[in-house]
């Protein structure tokens, strides 16, 4: 059977981009078009198109660092939003064998992080509001990010004290934080570090240059420093 192909219209459309970025794309290598009538125009293959707004972890990292465009499906620009989606992922959910006991976890950790991302960026977006919200079930993973303030400006408000990104991170993971917009999001990562423990489900948590990676069987939480510097905060579950 032939591939369907879309127009570049029919593409834009279905990835929630401009004319003009699937062009750059399709110059820069990124996400190379079929050409047709002369070279003139440009298609696209459905199955392409598909693997290519499964690339979670490559959009949510270059937006986070570059502010480059992703497929519009995975932003929430306001947390009801971000609500409804997650909605709509608990009830995909819901409806996989073998999920019955474990995807009340994973919505639970999901709706922490992504709430707390709004809870202390609430009129101080440095640039762009709201999250990135991503998931591929079939491979089982979860992305989140955001451009904002990031856990060590965060918690400076109520801890002038911290020093860096992984004391930052440190605390907002152990410590019961009190305080006004912090105290959602300190509150909320102590959760998700208690349900990663417990259950099987991985985490990678990046701030700052602070990383927590929670995986195997036997997680031991721990904050190390990494070699790249990000923006807000980014997080992979993986289940």
């Amino acid at each position: 059977m032939e591939d369907k192909l879309f127009t570049i219209s029919q593409a834009a459309e279905y990835l929630g981009v401009s004319l003009n970025t699937l062009r750059r794309w399709d110059e820069s290598g990124k996400l190379v078009a079929i050409r047709k009538d002369g070279g003139t125009h440009r298609y696209y293959r459905e199955k392409d198109l598909e693997v290519f707004s499964s690339e979670l972890m490559g959009f949510a990292s270059e937006w986070i660092q570059d502010g480059t465009e992703f497929p519009a499906v995975f932003y929430c620009s306001t947390s009801s939003i971000f609500n409804a989606r997650l909605t709509k992922m608990e009830q995909l959910l819901m409806q996989k064998p073998g999920f019955e006991k474990l995807y009340s976890l994973i919505v639970l950790i999901t709706g922490e992080i992504g709430d707390n991302s709004f809870a202390h960026n609430i009129g101080k977006w440095p640039d762009t509001p709201g999250i990135f919200f991503g998931y591929n079930l079939d491979k089982r993973e979860i992305l989140l990010a955001d451009r904002g303030l990031g856990i060590l400006e965060t918690l400076r408000q109520v801890r002038p004290e911290l020093k860096s990104h992984v004391d930052a991170v440190k605390v907002a993971f152990i410590e019961f934080v009190s305080g006004r917009a912090p105290e959602k999001r300190g509150n909320g990562l102590k959760l998700v570090r208690e349900v990663i423990t417990d259950g099987p489900i991985d985490l990678f948590y990046t701030s700052g240059d602070a990383e927590v990676r929670m995986k195997g069987s036997d997680k031991v939480f721990r904050v190390t420093r990494g070699q790249h510097v990000v923006r807000g905060c980014l997080a992979k579950i993986e289940f």
